[in-house]
């Protein structure tokens, strides 16, 4: 792909290290392409991370699997996503484990990921871990991923129910993250219906964006203490997607911002919006 400095949907991005006084270890990277010299058509790679471990180890492994993903996925050609993502994820991955082996301190480092990648309107994501993506839609919001956590894991088998599991003391367990001597599985559900299979959560690939649409992407600093209903009311409440990450970060802090809060923003132009604003950097990151 080539990188362009003009994106064709409207991007606002954000992380605060929150208020217990710990090191920010979120990672974003947003940047803008068109897909080669012959095809000129537009597209918007964004990836989120959350960093596993101390001693500074887990921003060091989200730092690195922000910038293998985003690397592997800006030197692709675009024309097998999925099979494009899952590559970037696992290079992501084997690079931090690598990275933890010759480094005690940071032994055992991880990260998660969580990937958007818009080519025109086809929305494309692959996700591991915690951290969330969703859409709005209108006055509607949609959790597109689904958590690889020991409390989803039992809430979809039915040990605990929907309200114990946000207070849960397994609620920060997860299942799957980069890193680890394992391969990490990268789930491609895209969840548009709660009561769609997983099947047709996978055929969702490509899923079409309409105008007006907005993808956010966050790390569980914003959504263990922001509920989706209040994130919908708020980011359309907004008369922009700058003022709307800032008032969800502000949202979560004052609410006791226990961890790192990101959010990156993502949304389709309305009708009335043909001309894409210049001045976007083709690159956007942030720590």
């Amino acid at each position: 792909m080539i990188r362009t400095t003009l994106a064709h949907l409207h991007i606002a991005a954000l992380s605060h290290a929150g208020l217990s006084g710990k090191n920010n270890e979120d990672r974003y990277a947003a940047s803008s392409f068109q897909l080669s010299k012959e095809d000129t058509r537009p597209s918007i790679f964004a990836v989120v991370a959350d960093g596993i471990g101390g001693h500074r180890a887990g921003e060091v492994a989200a730092e690195l699997a922000v910038n293998y993903i985003s690397m592997h996925v800006a030197e692709s050609n675009a024309k097998k996503p999925i099979k494009i993502l899952e590559n970037a994820i696992h290079d992501a991955s084997q690079a931090i484990a690598a990275h933890s082996a010759g480094k005690e301190e940071e032994h055992g480092m991880g990260s998660t990921c969580a990937c958007v990648w818009i080519i025109e309107n086809k929305l494309y994501t692959a996700y591991v871990g915690d951290s969330r993506l969703y859409l709005l839609r209108g006055k509607y919001i949609q959790r597109l991923s689904i958590d690889h956590t020991w409390v989803q894991e039992a809430y979809e088998k039915g040990i605990i129910t929907a309200d114990q599991m946000r207070d849960h003391p397994n609620v920060h367990v997860i299942r799957r993250h980069l890193g680890g001597i394992r391969l990490p599985e990268v789930d491609f559900r895209l969840r548009i219906d709660d009561n769609e299979t997983d099947e047709e959560s996978l055929n969702n690939q490509g899923f079409h964006l309409e105008p007006g649409d907005t993808i956010l992407m966050t790390t569980d600093g914003l959504t263990d203490l922001v509920w989706d209903d209040e994130i919908q009311t708020l980011i359309r409440s907004k008369r922009d997607l700058k003022s709307a990450a800032e008032a969800l970060v502000s949202l979560a802090n004052e609410r006791g911002g226990h961890d790192n809060i990101t959010v990156v923003l993502l949304a389709m132009p309305r009708v009335e919006e043909t001309v894409p604003k210049k001045g976007f950097l083709s690159w956007l990151s942030g720590e």
